[in-house]
């Protein structure tokens, strides 16, 4: 033990000191920053040394072994679980309050209320099956109806389009994520071939998988893939996709888009599939897999009820009421009543039909198929029309019964009774059916608000516990900044007293 002894101890506590204050340093610096894990200092007493007579041992100082992240893995997973179930119910949240919204059946704009106003313009012409001004309005309200649903229609084919585009944003962005990550592995990788952990890369990469979990069901795992030459496990970062590697340490298998054109009702929309071996990809949860059971749900099977679904549901309802309207012919195919085409207009004609599609004649709608059900498969919600008869001459429509009676109102009061006719629709009334689809669009949203709101409460109570382990906490660091403060100062005394010892010693004998 040499005369210098002292003064490599009071060193070592000066850098072990001096660490651990540069330490609080960068976590006060990153105390706001996203995703960043709170670090400490890892340090241990030095081995002891034998005293010259063999009495005891005597303490060599510290060691500073390394500076560490609090994280706590098994919450991470548990973040990483919930967000993947999360991202899927979120998105068919927002998905079903847009269709709501579409619908607007709370405001006095829905459709039940543009058919109210339809029937009460029909009542109307029935007090008074002569007048002019009551026929235009019959023929404005019927209008109206059409309009709405041309309406819903077409804001239902745009949001389609927008979550088909939005499924390609998504699928780019788990290139990017993926991308990255990867990149992340091989700095990290490298950084910590020499026993070192490379905190501030490892945050970076946890919050990339933060993100990517929304967006797909994807599941990350470390393998131990054999020993390194310095005696410390292989450990590889895995994350897989449908059973197949997206990030396989610092190689990535990438997705990509395609658009289908194999005939189907899926026809112009994406397709995702692996790159490099172009087969699909399923996706059993995330927001990707919310964004396709809107776009693609047709709720056939017991599959979700999408978009698809709610355009099926609008086709089915104009085309079986103006075929009623039309014709008197109800859901069930029976003739209950003569129907507009069976009744006589202000000059004593017959066989005009009030709706048809495209704007088409009369004429033009019956030539449009071979028989009933074929000509009223062509008439859809996006394109529902007033024929081309009536729109140009209101004198047209067909309020009564019979040609060649003034005053007759009978076919028109059968036309306004078939509103409350529960033979109409399979479901009954057309506002019970429309009722029906109403009611199944908020079923399903409250169902999607509840799920979402469920997972991201849980979210958020293991993202607590996260930052509870690993947030920078200002008072504690501000509390560690002092504590060693004083260590390094009492460090640096050690040695300002072992110097002038030593001065003293090597000096005083020097002099005599």
């Amino acid at each position: 033990m040499n005369s210098f002894f002292g003064l490599n101890v009071a060193v070592k506590g000066l850098y072990a000191s001096q660490a651990a204050l540069y330490t609080i340093d960068h976590n006060i610096s990153n105390a706001e920053t996203s995703g960043y894990s709170r670090q400490v200092t890892s340090q241990k007493a030095s081995a002891p040394l034998s005293t010259y007579t063999g009495s005891g041992m005597i303490g060599t100082g510290v060691d500073f072994i390394s500076v560490q992240r609090v994280r706590d893995e098994y919450l991470d997973m548990r973040f990483w679980n919930q967000n993947i179930s999360y991202g899927e119910w979120n998105a068919k949240s927002e998905a079903l309050s847009e269709l709501e919204a579409i619908m607007n059946e709370t405001s006095e704009d829905g459709l039940n209320e543009v058919l109210s106003s339809f029937s009460s313009a029909l009542e109307e012409l029935a007090k008074d099956p002569d007048s002019e001004q009551t026929r235009a309005v019959v023929v404005q309200n019927g209008d109206y109806l059409c309009k709405y649903l041309n309406n819903a229609a077409s804001n239902l084919i745009l949001l389609k389009k927008d979550y088909n585009s939005n499924i390609k944003v998504k699928v780019n962005e788990i290139n990017s994520y993926a991308s990255q990550i990867r990149d992340l592995n091989e700095q990290i990788y490298k950084s910590e071939l020499d026993g070192s952990s490379a905190n501030d890369l490892r945050d970076q990469r946890d919050l990339l998988m933060d993100k990517l979990t929304c967006l797909a069901d994807v599941r990350i795992n470390e393998v131990d893939a054999g020993t390194l030459a310095n005696g410390k496990d292989d450990i590889r970062l895995q994350i897989t996709l449908d059973g197949v590697s997206l990030v396989n340490h610092f190689q990535v298998n990438e997705l990509e888009c395609y658009t289908i054109d194999e005939g189907s009702e899926q026809d112009g929309t994406y397709g995702i599939r692996w790159m490099k071996t172009g087969n699909e990809v399923e996706f059993d949860s995330g927001e990707i897999k919310g964004y396709l059971d809107m776009r693609d749900g047709t709720g056939e099977k017991g599959g979700y009820k999408g978009i698809p679904y709610y355009m099926e549901q609008l086709d089915h309802f104009a085309g079986v009421f103006a075929k009623a309207f039309n014709e008197g012919i109800y859901a069930d195919g029976t003739q209950y009543i003569q129907g507009h085409a069976g009744g006589a207009d202000s000059d004593e004609t017959t066989g005009i039909r009030f709706f048809t599609f495209d704007g088409k004649s009369s004429d033009e709608l019956m030539k449009s198929g071979s028989d009933m059900n074929e000509i009223y498969q062509n008439v859809t919600a996006a394109n529902i029309t007033i024929s081309s008869d009536i729109e140009d001459d209101p004198g047209k429509i067909a309020a009564a019964s019979l040609s060649g009676e003034d005053g007759n109102n009978e076919n028109i009061n059968e036309l306004v009774n078939m509103f409350n006719d529960s033979r109409m629709f399979a479901d009954g009334m057309p506002v019970d059916y429309i009722n029906s689809i109403v009611s199944t669009m908020g079923t399903s949203a409250a169902h999607a608000s509840r799920l979402a709101s469920n997972y991201e409460s849980t979210l958020n109570q293991i993202d607590t516990g996260r930052i509870s382990v690993s947030g920078v906490s200002l008072d504690e660091e501000s509390a560690n900044l002092v504590r060693y403060q004083q260590a390094y100062s009492a460090a640096a005394k050690m040695i300002s007293v072992l110097d002038e010892i030593l001065d003293i010693t090597i000096n005083g004998l020097g002099a005599g």
